[in-house]
């Protein structure tokens, strides 16, 4: 079979009511939205669907609820209505989750008020959570996390949230969207627009063959998170900050649920997963390369620091760290003060007529920054359409029911590669090894997994020898995190 062909060819000097630059979570949401409203869109996206913050988070549909001790109730509501409702949508994608959340003396936040606080929790979800919260006393929260062996344990609080795969959430978001009509490019980097009346004629350049095209369109949506402020006639203001996660063999931190950790004013998590249990997050201001933030020794010692600290008995040092993701946030503030405090709370700003910044939010709001958005643009372009449905259509209806997509990497089968190079836009092996699996993440050899997927691609896409050697060079210089 030869390489899929490539939407990007059908973008030149069409006209489309919404171009959206930037395939991330919060852009294939738009594009899924606007194309179910009957509205025609393109999406065209630099790097890979998917390929920034939105396969580097925590892998968390959550409330925040660290936020109740900010007093950010609406940010809390809003939040925690929308992961239940994402999980109706997306059921496949979704693992409710409990977490522990231990207490100490003199520590922060005593059981008492993290148990009012968890039952507040479950009334901002709309009194429906994944599961009722409680609070454990010293021997329950012992008997429950028996690992956790600190003399100071006062005790704790059970509440959940959920966990997703978050790059699979945006592919599965834009197969729903091309299966609504939106025409979807990966490698295409928008390079500028100029006017064309009310709207916009866009400069493209498709990476893979050096190729620019234009494209007309009534709006255009920039939702390219920590690239916002950098796309040609942006008027966004970013502080990106970085969170890392470290990747361990779940035998050497077996936690029956995630457990909470306080560090300062900083909340991580140990969050288990299959055979493995990730830890993290950091959340420090960074300037350098977007494509590539990197995790350093000082990230992982922090982490490991925080976690020992828990849990004595685990010992965990770096070489203990089997893989490791870095993300950015792509939060909107000014300069100063600690990162943690900077509200997650979106920005959907029209810069000038027709063209619109999406900035801010989180993995667990897209939808909703979605909704607001197209509702925005429709009404400032006069497009005609149908009012939102995104909230109450499944996501997988109509897709394949084969099931590819879940919360935990898939097994390594030459089908699943198939699938993913015929139907996912797939152009390289850290497209699949990373962002449509995980296995770079996950599996026990990830590089003998690579060459294994690069045999099945060369199959898929009449690679000869030297291109395949090619990519799997790629492959291993993708290596996000140094590690």
């Amino acid at each position: 079979m030869s390489e899929p062909e490539r939407s990007i060819a059908h973008l030149d000097a069409k006209h489309f009511d919404v171009l959206v630059i930037g395939g991330g979570i919060v852009g294939a949401g738009i594009a899924r939205d606007a194309s179910q409203r009957g509205l025609s869109v393109a999406l065209v996206d630099q790097y890979d669907l998917a390929f920034g913050t939105s396969s580097r988070s925590s892998r968390l549909l959550h409330g925040g609820i660290r936020y109740l001790g900010q007093g950010r109730l609406g940010l809390v509501r809003e939040a925690s209505r929308e992961k239940k409702r994402v999980a109706d949508l997306v059921p496949h994608l979704v693992e409710p989750m409990p977490f522990l959340f231990p207490t100490f003396r003199d520590g922060r936040w005593p059981r008492w008020q993290l148990g009012v606080g968890v039952k507040l929790y479950d009334l901002l979800c709309g009194g429906t959570n994944f599961g009722p919260s409680c609070t454990l006393s010293q021997q329950e929260m012992r008997t429950r996390l028996p690992s956790l062996t600190s003399p100071e344990l006062t005790g704790g609080v059970r509440y959940y949230d959920a966990q997703t795969h978050d790059a699979r959430l945006v592919i599965d978001n834009l197969r729903a969207a091309a299966r609504d009509g939106t025409t979807i490019s990966n490698y295409a980097q928008f390079t500028g627009a100029t006017r064309d009346g009310n709207g916009w004629r866009s400069r493209v350049l498709d990476t893979v063959t050096n190729t620019e095209f234009e494209i007309r369109s009534a709006v255009i949506v920039n939702s390219t998170g920590p690239w916002s402020d950098r796309i040609p006639g942006s008027g966004t203001k970013l502080r990106p900050t970085k969170g890392v996660h470290l990747v361990v063999k779940r035998e050497k931190l077996p936690v029956p649920d995630a457990v909470v950790m306080m560090q300062g004013k900083r909340i991580l998590f140990a969050i288990p997963w299959g055979e493995r249990t990730y830890l993290g997050t950091t959340d420090t201001d960074y300037d350098g390369p977007l494509e590539t933030p990197d995790c350093t020794n000082k990230d992982v010692a922090y982490i490991l620091d925080v976690v020992n600290r828990y849990f004595r008995d685990a010992g965990l040092a770096g070489d203990d760290v089997l893989s490791a993701w870095s993300g950015l946030r792509p939060l909107v503030a000014k300069r100063g003060g600690n990162p943690s405090d900077i509200s997650r709370k979106h920005e959907i700003r029209m810069k000038e007529v027709n063209w619109w910044d999406i900035t801010g939010g989180k993995l667990t709001t897209y939808r909703l920054m979605a909704e607001q958005a197209v509702d925005k643009l429709m009404r400032h372009a006069g497009l005609s359409g149908a009012t939102c449905r995104s909230g109450s259509t499944e996501l997988c209806e109509g897709l394949p029911t084969d099931r590819i997509s879940s919360v935990y990497p898939p097994p390594v089968t030459q089908a699943a590669v198939q699938h993913y190079c015929r139907h996912e836009w797939v152009r390289h092996i850290d497209d699949i090894m990373t962002r449509r699996t995980s296995w770079r993440h996950y599996v026990d050899d990830p590089d003998a997994t690579a060459r294994t997927v690069a045999g099945w691609m060369a199959d898929e896409f009449g690679w000869d020898e030297g291109k395949k050697e090619q990519e799997i060079q790629k492959y291993k210089a993708a290596g996000l995190t140094g590690r």
